[in-house]
């Protein structure tokens, strides 16, 4: 019987911390433990400590988690949780994501000061944001704005907009709920012309393969649709290489025995695009997405992604 706390790794935002005690909630109601059995323990990954430049430019989504898997790897952690958007396709040796929470809303929300709109800000209007991905669409929607990168956590990001330091910024509509903060939106963003970034909204809780100790406590928790969803989008990252140096979004949706999936791709400034859609059995998840990537990368040809460096 385990006498000693199990410890989960977080970052230390409140949006992660959220997300931490969501999942010790989670575990708590699974298995009838107390919350003395789950230590949360806090870590600050490089991605934290630098806030003044975008991560592409930094070293990418392995920022966030480097710290957390360091100390998963070792055995001072048990299980590690994180936002799934994070999470770099390829993951060390030895580690593997075992389980997602229920996925949140995974569209993108639009905060403006200026206007309540993405379509109604004036020319020229200032955007701030860290996301490839946003700042692309963006100048896909409206090539008159401006983006600047803006980062940081959520509190700082909107200080820094009701400061004026841009007209409006996005934001991962799941982590404002989590953060019961969505009476900040101003937009919801419609996912089929502002898709979100693959594996947005959805929970990840990472673990050491092999741990059978860790598998049957983390097993109660995972939430089906969201695993083969995820599952599906990470496949479609896979397969383009994707990371934050990369103008990706895609979603995918479970329908019973059916999974319906949704990717693009941008150059930068927006201006050239490849969109696919596949569909299939939720059992063939990660195939669809590699294939979906497959096919994308081919249509899109070779000098499309050398225009991405």
């Amino acid at each position: 019987m385990q006498t000693k706390p199990f410890r989960i790794g977080t970052r230390g935002s409140p949006l992660a911390l959220a997300q931490a005690h969501e999942t010790r909630s989670r575990l708590m109601a699974a298995h009838g433990l107390p919350e003395e059995m789950f230590e949360i323990v806090v870590l600050s990954t490089t991605g934290d400590r630098i806030t003044d430049r975008s991560l592409s430019e930094i070293g990418g989504k392995g920022l966030f988690t480097q710290e957390l898997e360091e100390q998963l790897s070792s055995g001072e952690l048990d299980i590690a949780v994180h936002s799934s958007k994070d999470m770099p396709t390829k993951l060390p040796e030895g580690l593997h994501i075992a389980a997602y929470l229920p996925r949140e809303d995974f569209r993108d929300a639009f905060i403006g000061r200026t206007a309540s709109t993405l379509k109604a800000l004036p020319d020229g209007a200032i955007v701030g944001t860290a996301s490839l991905r946003r700042q692309a669409l963006i100048r896909r929607l409206r090539p008159d704005i401006q983006v600047t990168i803006f980062r940081g956590s959520v509190g700082t990001r909107l200080r820094k907009l009701d400061e004026g330091t841009v007209d409006a910024t996005l934001l991962a509509f799941a982590g404002l709920k989590r953060l019961s903060m969505e009476e900040v939106v101003t937009e919801l963003l419609d996912p089929t012309d502002f898709p979100p970034a693959p594996a947005q909204g959805a929970i990840c809780v990472e673990s050491r393969i092999g741990d059978p100790r860790t598998d049957a406590l983390i097993a109660p928790i995972n939430d089906r649709p969201t695993y083969d969803a995820v599952t599906c989008e990470r496949a479609f990252l896979a397969a383009l290489d994707g990371s934050c140096r990369t103008p990706i979004g895609g979603f995918a949706i479970c329908e019973g025995d059916h999974l319906k999936f949704s990717g693009l791709i941008l150059t930068p400034d927006g201006r050239r695009e490849h969109a696919i859609e596949v569909e299939g059995k939720r059992s063939d998840a990660e195939a669809l997405g590699l294939r979906a990537g497959e096919a994308v990368r081919a249509a899109a040809g070779p000098g499309f992604f050398e225009s991405w460096s």
